[in-house]
């Protein structure tokens, strides 16, 4: 059997690309931290630089000559944009903790019905509105309708916990209870994106199926769910650390392999991958820190070179209207604030505590890029609806980091003290 490769030209302008790329997301992204506002927009924009909004828009030979500079080039860039995603929702997978405080469920419950079941129905009406501009070539009626509720429902967990570390305040009342919201928000969204990117590749809407689909997920989840509330010890051999990673990344290729037969995209197999590697290695007390290496490097290489790509695609000049990017913002954001403090109205806490809920959960980082990433992979949405959702996540994210900011100077125990 013969391997082809690269040739060295070819190998270089792929280095090349890939070192303006990550310098790029660092550079902004850097900026972005020292206007404390989140990595993740810098991150994007350093994408941007390179893109038909700036620099392609003015050099299109120029920047051709390196991101184009051969016909797989693309592929070959398409391949750490895919790694990107993985680690991402790998690393998500292992973060997430499902636990509920029993004293704290009726505002938990308040919130999730607030923040996504309340936005997604009162969403549906509007989606007819933007279909004609924003539904993708492959995109049926009901996965593009999917798609677009979950965009205007949508939570980012490590966007809210990168700021509430920053801030001071993480396990308080406030961020525990975003947090444990965000994380059951996403697990029922994943689930649906699941279902749409099914039936797109499949081109048709079959009701078994799509159940079969949200059984199987689902339930792939709650047996990981089991095994890790059953394990108590996980494993009790002390085993060294290249044989952690090792394993770990045998099981996170391996398992979203098999799980791809069965319908299940990359992105929840990775991210399912996570929380069992969690499940399996809670007795060992090195397991922690091996996994925030792996997050450390990824999060230095493969995630903002995906972040950038996601970045360098988007074109503000010709592949988006302001005024239904407007528009769209405008239901995105009001909904899920409303729906939240419709809820929270039959919960005793703080008028304040109440608004700054709504907007923390409006917070849709890196989920809402994903979503739009795999959404717009799989032809369901168009290259506007892309753009929009890029750009609803990135404001979305400032305005929850800048008014979180703003409520503690105000008052530094707002996130403690949560009722009246």
């Amino acid at each position: 059997m013969t391997l082809h490769t690269l040739s060295e030209h070819e190998i270089f302008a792929t280095f090349l690309a890939l070192a303006l790329l990550l310098s790029g997301a660092y550079v902004c992204g850097k900026l972005m931290e020292a206007i404390k506002a989140p990595k993740v927009v810098g991150e994007i924009m350093g994408g941007m630089l390179f893109g038909g909004t700036f620099l392609y828009h003015f050099f299109p030979s120029l920047i051709e000559s390196v991101f184009q500079c051969y016909a797989e080039e693309g592929k070959v860039l398409n391949l750490f944009y895919q790694l990107g995603l993985v680690f991402l929702m790998f690393s998500s997978g292992f973060n997430t903790c499902i636990d509920i405080d029993r004293k704290n469920i009726k505002i938990i419950s308040c919130v999730f019905t607030g923040a996504t079941i309340l936005p997604m129905a009162a969403a549906i009406p509007f989606a007819g509105l933007f279909q004609e501009h924003f539904i993708g070539e492959t995109g049926g009626r009901i996965s593009f309708l999917l798609v677009f509720i979950i965009g205007v429902a949508i939570t980012s967990i490590p966007v809210i916990s990168k700021i509430f570390f920053d801030m001071g305040v993480m396990n308080t009342a406030f961020t525990n209870t975003v947090l444990t919201v965000s994380t059951f928000q996403d697990l029922c969204l994943w689930i649906l994106l699941n279902v749409a990117t099914r039936m797109a590749t499949t081109g048709q809407v079959n009701l078994p199926d799509m159940l079969l689909v949200i059984a199987f997920t689902l339930g792939m989840f709650v047996a990981a769910k089991l095994i890790a509330d059953h394990l108590h010890h996980g494993y009790r051999a002390k085993i060294k650390a290249t044989d952690f990673y090792t394993v770990s990344f045998v099981a996170l290729l391996l398992i979203s392999a098999i799980l791809h037969r069965f319908g299940i995209n990359i992105m929840y197999s990775a991210f399912l991958t996570g929380y069992i590697v969690k499940a399996v290695s809670q007795s060992d007390p090195e397991a922690e820190g091996r996994m925030e290496a792996v997050a450390n490097f990824s999060f230095s290489l493969f995630v903002p070179i995906y972040f950038a790509l996601v970045g360098i695609q988007l074109n503000l000049i010709h592949n988006v209207s302001l005024g239904r990017f407007a528009v769209f913002f405008v239901i995105a954001f009001g909904l899920e604030a409303i729906g939240t403090v419709l809820m929270l109205l039959f919960t005793d806490l703080k008028k304040q505590v109440i608004v700054n809920f709504a907007v923390t959960m409006n917070a849709r980082g890196g989920p809402g890029i994903v979503l739009a990433t795999v959404a717009y992979s799989y032809q369901i949405i168009s290259v506007e609806f892309f753009t929009v959702l890029i750009l609803t996540t990135m404001l979305s994210s400032l305005i929850a980091g800048y008014w979180l900011r703003y409520q503690q100077k105000k008052d530094d125990s707002i996130f403690m003290e949560l009722t009246k």
